[in-house]
């Protein structure tokens, strides 16, 4: 017979409750050692700690000479030059890019064909040609005249000295750099789904106001990573405007070692700056992704303070659990 006591024992026993707390005696749970990940780390520390000190005392690289010219007035002069002619390139190729990725897209065939075949030529042909058909435009066309096409001209420009080698080289590369952004520009809009663009049409969008209020920021965050790339090359690209005697920062180094005939540590300079300069443009391109990233995940992936810090958290646990753990609650035995 059951009766009302061996019911309330069993509904106890079945019911849950705390855990029991885990003896003092119980073996403490470790991470597993991966020894493998470990010797990896050493071997690599290793080899960059022996290039690094090669590099450091060797004596060629002439670092005191690196030190006196690195921060003089031809040098800065040349580092301004180059981020003038990146930042206006960069501007100015994208407005064109876009321009030519919306007739890429448009409907009309005569638009599509023209921005397919300015996008061919000018990715079919390298960078240094295209500069030197500008350099030397004069031999191409003389005179360059403004009027009625087959009939009178009203203005005539003579093209000799009309292209000086700065003008030059922005032309060049910015019509380099537009066919480039063209197909950036044109990937980051196909990538927005195409029922955010039927969703505005039903609201009664035109078509300008869609794009530049809906398409155009989603495609923001395909483009931003491929254009950040576009202006770290374009940094590092402009040193080929040096061949049109452009005094960017290259052409500054040349001709400061084409008299003290110190060619290695002139060329560390020009070397330092562009990782420094690139190294900001890197840190400036990664926080722009995490801005344009707000809308497409939950949580925005942490800033490198923030990692750091996280690190350093995990850090100061796992040398309390150590210290935690040596620490022995009193029993009665011990009394």
């Amino acid at each position: 017979m059951v009766t009302p006591s061996d019911v309330t024992s069993v509904s106890a026993a079945k019911s849950p409750g705390p855990a029991p707390a885990p003896g003092p005696d119980l073996p403490r749970v470790v991470p597993r050692r991966r020894i493998g990940r470990w010797v990896a780390a050493a071997a690599a520390l290793l080899v960059f700690s022996m290039v690094l000190i090669s590099v450091v005392r060797n004596e060629a690289f002439q670092w005191g000479v690196v030190g006196r010219y690195f921060t003089s007035a031809a040098v800065l002069d040349g580092l301004v030059l180059t981020l003038w002619l990146t930042g206006a390139v960069m501007v100015l190729g994208f407005l064109l890019g876009t321009v030519l990725a919306v007739m890429r897209l448009s409907d009309n065939p005569v638009l599509r064909t023209l921005s397919w075949g300015y996008v061919w030529i000018f990715r079919s042909t390298p960078l240094l040609v295209q500069l030197l058909f500008w350099f030397n435009i004069g031999a191409l066309y003389p005179t360059l005249g403004l009027g009625i096409p087959y009939g009178p001209e009203f203005v005539t420009v003579t093209t000799v000295h009309l292209l000086g080698p700065t003008l030059t080289a922005v032309i060049g590369l910015t019509l380099h750099e537009a066919a480039y952004a063209a197909e950036v520009v044109r990937g980051g809009i196909l990538s927005v789904d195409a029922g955010q663009t039927e969703a505005a049409q039903a609201l009664g969008l035109p078509g300008h106001r869609t794009l530049r209020r809906i398409v155009v920021p989603q495609a923001m965050r395909s483009i931003v990573p491929t254009a950040g790339n576009m202006l770290i090359g374009t940094l590092k690209g402009t040193s080929i405007v040096s061949v049109l005697a452009v005094h960017d920062l290259l052409y500054s180094v040349q001709l400061i070692y084409n008299q003290t005939y110190q060619v290695i540590p002139l060329l560390m300079v020009a070397t330092l700056w562009y990782v420094a300069v690139t190294s900001v443009l890197g840190a400036g391109q990664y926080y722009v992704e995490r801005y344009y990233a707000r809308g497409d995940s939950r949580a925005l992936p942490p800033t490198p303070l923030q990692r750091l810090r996280g690190r350093l958290s995990v850090v100061r646990t796992r040398l309390r659990v150590p210290a935690a753990a040596d620490v022995r609650p009193a029993t009665g035995g011990d009394r």
